[in-house]
């Protein structure tokens, strides 16, 4: 997993839905800030701190930059909080 603390990144609601909205595929940074209604700035400190935790990739396609969720390191989290389970 990233550098960031994962858990931290994933508590806060915008973060979230950033991530909800990306599960649909990829979107650049200015469909994802009109879908928020969020300010560029306010949109950048929330996709740093995703990119930091490797919860999203981001693509250059000519003029813009697309975002796109890192389904590994979801199925990586999964695995480690599974060991937690209770035997059956």
């Amino acid at each position: 997993m990233g550098e960031t603390n994962i858990f931290k990144v994933l508590a806060d609601s915008q973060r979230r839905e950033i991530l909800t909205m990306l599960k649909n595929g990829r979107l650049n940074a200015g469909e994802i800030a009109d879908k928020l209604q969020i300010t560029p700035a306010a949109l950048s400190y929330h996709l740093k701190l995703l990119k930091g935790a490797d919860l999203i990739e981001e693509y250059k396609e000519k003029n813009y930059i697309y975002y796109e969720i890192n389904t590994t390191v979801f199925d990586e989290l999964i695995m480690w909080v599974n060991q937690f389970g209770g035997k059956k």
